[in-house]
Protein backbone atom coordinates (compact mmCIF):
# COMPACT_ATOMS: atom_id res chain seq x y z
CA UNK A 1 0.00 0.00 0.00
CA UNK A 2 1.36 3.43 -1.01
CA UNK A 3 1.07 6.05 1.72
CA UNK A 4 0.46 9.63 0.65
CA UNK A 5 2.93 12.14 2.10
CA UNK A 6 1.29 15.00 3.98
CA UNK A 7 2.71 18.17 5.49
CA UNK A 8 2.04 18.31 9.23
CA UNK A 9 2.73 21.16 11.65
CA UNK A 10 5.25 19.82 14.16
CA UNK A 11 6.14 23.08 15.89
CA UNK A 12 5.18 26.73 16.20
CA UNK A 13 6.76 29.79 17.76
CA UNK A 14 6.49 33.56 17.91
CA UNK A 15 8.18 36.71 19.07
CA UNK A 16 6.02 39.59 20.28
CA UNK A 17 8.14 42.70 20.98
CA UNK A 18 7.82 44.08 24.49
CA UNK A 19 7.42 47.76 23.58
CA UNK A 20 3.72 48.66 23.66
CA UNK A 21 2.57 51.66 21.62
CA UNK A 22 -0.95 52.76 22.54
CA UNK A 23 -3.27 54.86 20.40
CA UNK A 24 -2.82 57.86 22.67
CA UNK A 25 0.88 57.84 21.82
CA UNK A 26 -0.14 59.29 18.43
CA UNK A 27 -1.86 62.33 19.95
CA UNK A 28 1.28 64.42 19.46
CA UNK A 29 1.69 63.47 15.79
CA UNK A 30 1.05 65.96 13.00
CA UNK A 31 -0.90 64.24 10.23
CA UNK A 32 -1.14 65.33 6.61
CA UNK A 33 -3.43 64.41 3.72
CA UNK A 34 -2.12 62.78 0.54
CA UNK A 35 -1.93 66.19 -1.16
CA UNK A 36 0.34 67.53 1.58
CA UNK A 37 -2.33 69.62 3.31
CA UNK A 38 -2.73 69.47 7.07
CA UNK A 39 -5.38 67.16 8.51
CA UNK A 40 -7.79 69.65 10.08
CA UNK A 41 -9.58 67.34 12.52
CA UNK A 42 -8.03 67.10 15.96
CA UNK A 43 -6.02 63.96 16.71
CA UNK A 44 -8.47 62.69 19.31
CA UNK A 45 -11.17 62.44 16.62
CA UNK A 46 -8.70 60.94 14.14
CA UNK A 47 -7.64 58.24 16.62
CA UNK A 48 -11.19 57.46 17.74
CA UNK A 49 -12.31 56.96 14.14
CA UNK A 50 -9.22 54.87 13.44
CA UNK A 51 -9.96 52.57 16.39
CA UNK A 52 -13.63 52.25 15.44
CA UNK A 53 -12.68 51.08 11.94
CA UNK A 54 -9.64 48.89 12.64
CA UNK A 55 -10.36 47.82 16.27
CA UNK A 56 -6.68 48.49 17.05
CA UNK A 57 -6.05 49.80 20.57
CA UNK A 58 -2.29 49.24 20.71
CA UNK A 59 0.55 47.66 18.80
CA UNK A 60 4.11 46.38 19.42
CA UNK A 61 7.36 47.93 18.20
CA UNK A 62 10.78 46.29 18.15
CA UNK A 63 13.46 47.73 20.40
CA UNK A 64 16.16 49.91 18.84
CA UNK A 65 18.66 47.02 18.86
CA UNK A 66 16.21 44.51 17.32
CA UNK A 67 15.80 44.05 13.60
CA UNK A 68 13.55 41.95 11.36
CA UNK A 69 16.06 39.08 11.18
CA UNK A 70 16.41 39.16 14.98
CA UNK A 71 12.65 38.86 15.41
CA UNK A 72 12.67 35.99 12.91
CA UNK A 73 15.43 34.23 14.85
CA UNK A 74 13.58 34.61 18.16
CA UNK A 75 10.40 33.11 16.67
CA UNK A 76 12.37 30.28 15.03
CA UNK A 77 14.15 29.51 18.32
CA UNK A 78 10.80 29.39 20.11
CA UNK A 79 9.40 26.97 17.52
CA UNK A 80 12.45 24.70 17.70
CA UNK A 81 12.73 24.79 21.50
CA UNK A 82 9.04 24.24 22.21
CA UNK A 83 8.76 21.39 19.69
CA UNK A 84 12.07 19.67 20.39
CA UNK A 85 12.84 19.56 16.66
CA UNK A 86 16.51 19.29 15.66
CA UNK A 87 17.55 22.35 13.59
CA UNK A 88 20.21 20.28 11.79
CA UNK A 89 17.40 18.22 10.25
CA UNK A 90 15.81 21.21 8.52
CA UNK A 91 15.85 20.97 4.73
CA UNK A 92 14.70 24.53 4.13
CA UNK A 93 14.37 27.80 6.02
CA UNK A 94 11.95 30.19 4.34
CA UNK A 95 11.67 33.71 5.73
CA UNK A 96 8.76 35.81 4.50
CA UNK A 97 9.22 39.58 4.83
CA UNK A 98 8.96 42.65 2.62
CA UNK A 99 11.58 45.19 3.69
CA UNK A 100 14.57 43.28 5.01
CA UNK A 101 16.52 44.64 7.96
CA UNK A 102 16.09 48.36 8.56
CA UNK A 103 18.26 49.89 11.29
CA UNK A 104 16.47 51.95 13.91
CA UNK A 105 16.45 55.62 12.93
CA UNK A 106 17.07 54.84 9.27
CA UNK A 107 15.01 53.95 6.24
CA UNK A 108 17.32 51.86 4.08
CA UNK A 109 16.68 48.17 3.55
CA UNK A 110 19.41 45.57 3.95
CA UNK A 111 18.77 42.18 2.36
CA UNK A 112 22.26 40.85 1.64
CA UNK A 113 22.77 38.25 2.90
CA UNK A 114 19.18 37.05 2.93
CA UNK A 115 17.32 37.18 6.21
CA UNK A 116 16.94 33.40 6.00
CA UNK A 117 20.72 33.04 5.83
CA UNK A 118 21.04 35.33 8.85
CA UNK A 119 18.55 33.18 10.77
CA UNK A 120 20.40 30.00 9.81
CA UNK A 121 23.65 31.60 10.98
CA UNK A 122 22.11 32.67 14.30
CA UNK A 123 20.76 29.15 14.81
CA UNK A 124 24.32 27.85 14.18
CA UNK A 125 23.08 25.24 11.71
CA UNK A 126 26.06 23.43 10.17
CA UNK A 127 24.16 21.39 7.56
CA UNK A 128 24.84 22.85 4.05
CA UNK A 129 21.83 20.97 2.69
CA UNK A 130 19.59 23.24 4.75
CA UNK A 131 18.66 25.76 2.04
CA UNK A 132 17.76 29.25 3.28
CA UNK A 133 15.93 31.79 1.17
CA UNK A 134 13.61 34.80 1.47
CA UNK A 135 10.08 35.20 0.19
CA UNK A 136 8.61 38.69 -0.44
CA UNK A 137 4.90 38.27 -1.20
CA UNK A 138 3.17 41.06 0.72
CA UNK A 139 1.26 40.20 3.88
CA UNK A 140 0.41 36.68 2.59
CA UNK A 141 4.15 35.83 2.53
CA UNK A 142 4.20 33.41 5.48
CA UNK A 143 1.22 31.48 4.14
CA UNK A 144 2.83 31.37 0.70
CA UNK A 145 5.95 29.96 2.36
CA UNK A 146 3.77 27.25 3.89
CA UNK A 147 2.41 26.49 0.43
CA UNK A 148 5.89 26.24 -1.08
CA UNK A 149 7.05 24.05 1.81
CA UNK A 150 4.06 21.76 1.23
CA UNK A 151 5.15 21.28 -2.38
CA UNK A 152 8.72 20.48 -1.28
CA UNK A 153 7.50 17.93 1.24
CA UNK A 154 4.91 16.21 -0.96
CA UNK A 155 7.45 15.92 -3.78
CA UNK A 156 9.82 14.07 -1.45
CA UNK A 157 12.43 16.83 -1.71
CA UNK A 158 12.13 17.77 1.97
CA UNK A 159 11.11 16.25 5.29
CA UNK A 160 11.29 19.31 7.54
CA UNK A 161 10.86 22.97 6.66
CA UNK A 162 10.97 26.04 8.91
CA UNK A 163 8.71 28.86 7.68
CA UNK A 164 8.96 32.29 9.33
CA UNK A 165 7.02 35.50 8.88
CA UNK A 166 8.85 38.52 10.30
CA UNK A 167 8.44 42.25 9.88
CA UNK A 168 9.40 45.54 11.54
CA UNK A 169 6.87 47.82 9.89
CA UNK A 170 7.50 50.59 12.43
CA UNK A 171 10.74 51.31 10.53
CA UNK A 172 9.02 51.87 7.17
CA UNK A 173 5.93 53.92 8.07
CA UNK A 174 5.44 57.66 7.60
CA UNK A 175 4.81 59.28 11.01
CA UNK A 176 2.73 61.96 9.24
CA UNK A 177 0.35 59.41 7.68
CA UNK A 178 -2.69 58.26 9.69
CA UNK A 179 -2.25 54.77 8.24
CA UNK A 180 0.98 54.46 10.22
CA UNK A 181 -1.15 53.62 13.27
CA UNK A 182 -2.15 50.31 11.67
CA UNK A 183 1.30 48.79 11.53
CA UNK A 184 3.31 46.87 14.11
CA UNK A 185 6.32 44.57 14.48
CA UNK A 186 6.60 40.86 15.27
CA UNK A 187 7.43 37.38 14.02
CA UNK A 188 5.83 33.95 13.88
CA UNK A 189 7.33 30.60 12.87
CA UNK A 190 6.08 27.16 11.93
CA UNK A 191 7.81 23.84 11.31
CA UNK A 192 6.25 21.58 8.69
CA UNK A 193 7.23 17.89 8.72
CA UNK A 194 6.53 15.03 6.32
CA UNK A 195 4.09 12.40 7.58
CA UNK A 196 2.37 9.34 6.16
CA UNK A 197 0.30 8.62 9.26
CA UNK A 198 -3.22 9.72 10.12
CA UNK A 199 -5.44 12.32 8.51
CA UNK A 200 -3.76 15.46 9.86
CA UNK A 201 -1.94 17.92 7.65
CA UNK A 202 -2.41 20.41 4.84
CA UNK A 203 -5.48 19.47 2.82
CA UNK A 204 -5.42 22.18 0.16
CA UNK A 205 -4.40 25.69 -0.75
CA UNK A 206 -5.17 28.36 -3.32
CA UNK A 207 -3.33 31.56 -4.33
CA UNK A 208 -4.08 34.46 -6.66
CA UNK A 209 -2.32 37.62 -7.84
CA UNK A 210 -4.31 40.56 -9.25
CA UNK A 211 -2.24 43.24 -11.00
CA UNK A 212 -4.30 44.70 -13.86
CA UNK A 213 -5.73 47.53 -11.76
CA UNK A 214 -4.60 46.51 -8.28
CA UNK A 215 -0.78 46.31 -8.39
CA UNK A 216 -0.22 49.73 -6.80
CA UNK A 217 -2.86 49.65 -4.05
CA UNK A 218 0.11 49.33 -1.68
CA UNK A 219 3.33 51.01 -2.72
CA UNK A 220 6.37 53.01 -1.57
CA UNK A 221 6.27 56.81 -1.65
CA UNK A 222 7.67 59.85 0.15
CA UNK A 223 6.24 61.38 3.31
CA UNK A 224 2.95 63.27 3.18
CA UNK A 225 4.79 66.13 4.91
CA UNK A 226 6.57 67.88 2.06
CA UNK A 227 9.44 69.37 4.09
CA UNK A 228 9.92 66.33 6.31
CA UNK A 229 13.59 65.98 7.33
CA UNK A 230 13.70 62.49 5.83
CA UNK A 231 12.06 63.62 2.58
CA UNK A 232 14.26 61.37 0.43
CA UNK A 233 13.09 58.24 2.22
CA UNK A 234 10.25 56.04 1.00
CA UNK A 235 7.39 54.82 3.17
CA UNK A 236 4.67 52.21 2.90
CA UNK A 237 1.52 53.79 1.47
CA UNK A 238 -1.92 52.30 1.02
CA UNK A 239 -5.16 53.13 -0.78
CA UNK A 240 -7.21 51.92 2.17
CA UNK A 241 -10.67 52.09 0.58
CA UNK A 242 -9.50 50.28 -2.57
CA UNK A 243 -7.78 47.56 -0.53
CA UNK A 244 -10.93 47.13 1.57
CA UNK A 245 -13.19 46.77 -1.46
CA UNK A 246 -10.74 44.47 -3.25
CA UNK A 247 -10.45 42.20 -0.21
CA UNK A 248 -14.21 41.93 0.33
CA UNK A 249 -14.78 40.91 -3.28
CA UNK A 250 -11.87 38.51 -3.80
CA UNK A 251 -10.72 36.99 -0.50
CA UNK A 252 -13.96 35.07 0.26
CA UNK A 253 -13.83 33.53 -3.23
CA UNK A 254 -10.25 32.30 -2.74
CA UNK A 255 -11.20 30.91 0.69
CA UNK A 256 -14.13 29.03 -0.86
CA UNK A 257 -11.91 27.68 -3.66
CA UNK A 258 -9.49 26.25 -1.07
CA UNK A 259 -12.33 24.65 0.90
CA UNK A 260 -13.80 23.08 -2.24
CA UNK A 261 -10.36 21.83 -3.27
CA UNK A 262 -10.00 20.18 0.15
CA UNK A 263 -13.33 18.42 -0.28
CA UNK A 264 -14.60 19.42 3.16
CA UNK A 265 -18.02 20.83 3.99
CA UNK A 266 -18.48 24.23 5.60
CA UNK A 267 -19.65 22.72 8.89
CA UNK A 268 -16.28 20.98 9.27
CA UNK A 269 -14.44 24.32 9.49
CA UNK A 270 -13.88 24.95 13.20
CA UNK A 271 -11.57 27.98 12.98
CA UNK A 272 -10.88 30.72 10.45
CA UNK A 273 -7.48 32.38 10.92
CA UNK A 274 -7.37 35.51 8.79
CA UNK A 275 -4.51 37.99 8.38
CA UNK A 276 -5.00 40.60 11.09
CA UNK A 277 -5.24 43.55 8.73
CA UNK A 278 -8.25 45.53 9.89
CA UNK A 279 -10.86 44.34 12.37
CA UNK A 280 -13.92 45.51 10.47
CA UNK A 281 -12.54 44.28 7.15
CA UNK A 282 -11.81 40.82 8.54
CA UNK A 283 -15.33 40.58 9.97
CA UNK A 284 -16.78 41.58 6.61
CA UNK A 285 -14.62 38.99 4.82
CA UNK A 286 -15.87 36.26 7.16
CA UNK A 287 -19.52 37.23 6.65
CA UNK A 288 -19.12 37.28 2.87
CA UNK A 289 -17.39 33.90 2.93
CA UNK A 290 -20.28 32.32 4.82
CA UNK A 291 -22.76 34.14 2.56
CA UNK A 292 -21.29 32.20 -0.37
CA UNK A 293 -22.74 29.10 1.31
CA UNK A 294 -26.08 30.76 2.07
CA UNK A 295 -25.25 31.26 5.76
CA UNK A 296 -26.14 34.72 7.11
CA UNK A 297 -24.42 34.53 10.49
CA UNK A 298 -20.99 32.88 11.01
CA UNK A 299 -20.59 30.76 14.17
CA UNK A 300 -19.55 32.69 17.26
CA UNK A 301 -15.83 32.67 18.10
CA UNK A 302 -14.88 30.94 14.83
CA UNK A 303 -12.51 33.80 13.92
CA UNK A 304 -10.09 34.63 16.78
CA UNK A 305 -8.52 38.08 16.60
CA UNK A 306 -5.30 39.60 17.96
CA UNK A 307 -5.34 42.91 16.10
CA UNK A 308 -6.72 44.96 19.02
CA UNK A 309 -3.55 44.41 21.06
CA UNK A 310 -0.92 43.43 18.47
CA UNK A 311 -1.86 45.53 15.44
CA UNK A 312 -1.01 44.54 11.87
CA UNK A 313 2.46 42.96 11.69
CA UNK A 314 2.03 41.85 8.06
CA UNK A 315 3.50 38.37 7.46
CA UNK A 316 3.67 37.72 11.20
CA UNK A 317 -0.02 38.00 12.10
CA UNK A 318 -1.30 34.53 11.14
CA UNK A 319 1.65 32.42 12.44
CA UNK A 320 1.63 34.44 15.67
CA UNK A 321 -2.11 33.87 16.08
CA UNK A 322 -1.69 30.17 15.33
CA UNK A 323 1.03 29.78 17.97
CA UNK A 324 -1.05 31.65 20.55
CA UNK A 325 -4.00 29.30 20.03
CA UNK A 326 -1.97 26.08 19.90
CA UNK A 327 -0.26 27.03 23.16
CA UNK A 328 -3.61 27.83 24.81
CA UNK A 329 -2.71 31.49 25.39
CA UNK A 330 -6.08 32.89 24.27
CA UNK A 331 -9.16 32.48 26.43
CA UNK A 332 -11.90 30.46 24.77
CA UNK A 333 -9.80 29.53 21.73
CA UNK A 334 -8.44 26.01 21.23
CA UNK A 335 -7.56 23.67 18.39
CA UNK A 336 -8.07 19.98 19.04
CA UNK A 337 -7.23 16.81 17.14
CA UNK A 338 -9.50 16.51 14.11
CA UNK A 339 -10.30 20.23 13.95
CA UNK A 340 -10.14 21.81 10.50
CA UNK A 341 -8.90 25.40 10.16
CA UNK A 342 -9.11 27.74 7.20
CA UNK A 343 -6.19 30.18 6.97
CA UNK A 344 -6.26 33.20 4.65
CA UNK A 345 -4.33 36.37 3.88
CA UNK A 346 -4.35 39.34 1.53
CA UNK A 347 -1.79 42.01 0.81
CA UNK A 348 0.50 43.93 -1.51
CA UNK A 349 0.78 42.63 -5.01
CA UNK A 350 -2.17 42.36 -4.81
CA UNK A 351 -1.88 38.81 -3.51
CA UNK A 352 -4.37 36.49 -1.83
CA UNK A 353 -3.95 32.96 -0.50
CA UNK A 354 -5.85 30.46 1.59
CA UNK A 355 -5.11 27.06 3.12
CA UNK A 356 -7.17 24.29 4.71
CA UNK A 357 -5.43 22.39 7.50
CA UNK A 358 -6.63 19.47 9.63
CA UNK A 359 -5.13 19.10 13.12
Amino acid sequence: MVHKIKSVISGTGKYVPKKVIKNEDFLSHTFFEKDGSLVLRNNTDVINKFQAITEIEERRYAEADENTSDLAYFAAKDALDSSGENPEELDYIIVAHNFGDINFGGNRTDMVPTLASRVKHKLNIQNPDCVAYDLPFGCPGWLQGMIQADYFIRSGDAKKVLIIGSEALSRITDPHDRDSMIYSDGAGATILSASVEGEAGILSHKSQTHTQNEAWFLRMEGSYKEDYEAEDDLYLKMDGRKVYEYALINVPLVMKAAVEKAGVSLDKITKVLVHQANGKMDEAILKRFFKLYGVDTPPAAIMPMTIAKLGNSSVATVPTLLDIILKNEMDGQHLEKGDVALLASVGAGMNINAMVYQF
